[in-house]
């Protein structure tokens, strides 16, 4: 397989409340890069929405997915080169980076935060996405 596409999903299992169909999944293993796609506080087991409200809890959970995600594609959170961060509101910016900062102490990836006026779902607050390179493994 050229590509190892890893949790394979349909758009209409995560948001049944809209009329998509899109095949999609959480990770891309290409070439020896890891392409995420963008984390919320959402569980990927459940799809359920976790930490309704409570920015910090969903940077949390984006982060343990992103950490989760990485194991499953062959690395892990060492391998993280670029992080993109959406907030949906500027004031929950130290927040966010506090929590993440805590998951990327001593990783040094580049980063862009950018503030949006929504998510796909009206409860997440938070998006967090990541590239990861896989050195050599």
């Amino acid at each position: 397989m050229k590509y190892n596409r890893i949790r394979p999903f349909n758009t209409k299992d995560t948001y049944p409340e809209q009329n998509l169909d899109n095949d999609l999944c959480q990770a891309v293993v290409a070439g020896g890069v890891v392409y995420l796609r963008g984390q919320i506080g959402q569980d990927l087991e459940t799809r359920e929405s976790v930490g309704v409200g409570d920015v910090e809890a969903q940077a949390e959970k984006a982060m343990a997915n992103i950490a989760l995600l990485l194991g499953e594609a062959g690395g892990d959170l060492q391998d993280i080169v670029k992080v993109t961060v959406y907030l949906t509101d500027i004031r929950y910016r130290e927040t966010v980076y506090q929590v993440m900062g805590r998951w990327l102490k001593g990783v040094f990836p580049v980063s862009t935060g950018i503030v949006v006026d929504a998510l796909a779902r009206p409860e997440w607050l938070v998006e967090i996405d990541a590239t990861a390179v896989l050195d050599g493994k």
